[in-house]
């Protein structure tokens, strides 16, 4: 997002912050009922352009969200909307992508009330590793062809009992309204988000056998004094590695495994 997209997404964390922060205010459902507007913003072209038309007054916007959502929503999640229309946002997607992330990071703090945050981070992980072990899972999963329902009826099935209940509505909105991502950079915005609860950076560690909690409490300690931030890791194994580890975190890539250490002796071999 650029301008005032960003500004106007920046106001509305704050504002769901301070919903949230307040223990009457049932997040998940807040999370649930954000995700039906999501969906009915867009859905509705043309209603999400008159929300974010920059000519209309903000108080007139907002008046007509909440005829719209009135009866609909609870009274915090229909305010939430109407501070939303009140700002101004670049393009009217980014109204709707703006939506969408308040009803993720709802449903995260849920798991951070209940404990479970960390858990939450882990099984999206696990799960995207899962996606990409399994051509045959992502086929089904990202079949334009197969309906909500389906897709709903395997994805309870897979996991159903196994996850956190956060995860698995997570999972389930990203892969029945995938509004135009691929699964894995859903799964990697999720990701994010989740270690943004805690203010945390979020590092995937791939080894050739399991860390101890020692390595992982040392590593852990490393990465946040050069990253100045608390890191969260997202463990791999992969016995292809050989030995040591590789680090990604965001785009940066610290790899000291004997496999990419082989692999660059081979390419200056060769070169």
């Amino acid at each position: 997002m650029n301008g005032a997209s960003r500004e106007a997404l920046a106001a509305a964390r704050e504002s769901l912050d301070a919903l949230t922060d307040n223990t009457s205010v049932d997040a998940a459902k807040l999370a649930e009922e954000l995700a039906a507007v999501t969906a009915l913003l867009h859905r509705e072209v043309s209603l999400r352009r008159v929300l974010t038309d920059p000519a209309q007054a903000g108080e007139a916007k907002a008046e007509l969200a909440g005829r719209l959502l009135s009866g609909q929503v609870g009274g915090a999640t229909a305010d939430l909307v109407s501070g939303l229309v009140r700002a101004r946002w670049s393009q009217s997607r980014d109204l709707v992508d703006g939506l969408e992330e308040l009803a993720a990071t709802a449903d995260l703090t849920a798991a951070q009330q209940a404990g479970s945050l960390d858990s939450v981070e882990d099984e999206l992980f696990r799960f995207g590793r899962i996606v990409d072990s399994s051509k045959e899972l992502r086929a089904a999963l990202t079949d334009k062809s197969a309906t909500v329902a389906a897709k709903t009826e395997l994805l309870r099935s897979l996991l159903g009992g196994r996850v956190t209940p956060v995860t698995e509505r997570l999972v389930i909105r990203l892969v029945t309204a995938p509004r135009g991502r691929s699964l894995e950079a859903g799964l990697d915005s999720l990701s994010k988000l989740a270690a943004a609860r805690r203010d945390r950076m979020v590092a995937v560690v791939t080894s050739a056998v399991p860390l101890t909690d020692q390595q992982k409490q040392r590593l852990g300690a490393v990465l946040a004094r050069v990253y100045g931030r608390q890191m969260h890791l997202n463990l791999d194994v992969d016995p292809e590695v050989v030995g040591g580890i590789s680090v990604r975190v965001g785009d940066e890539l610290i790899d000291g495994t004997v496999s990419e250490r082989l692999s660059e002796a081979t390419r200056r071999m060769a070169g």
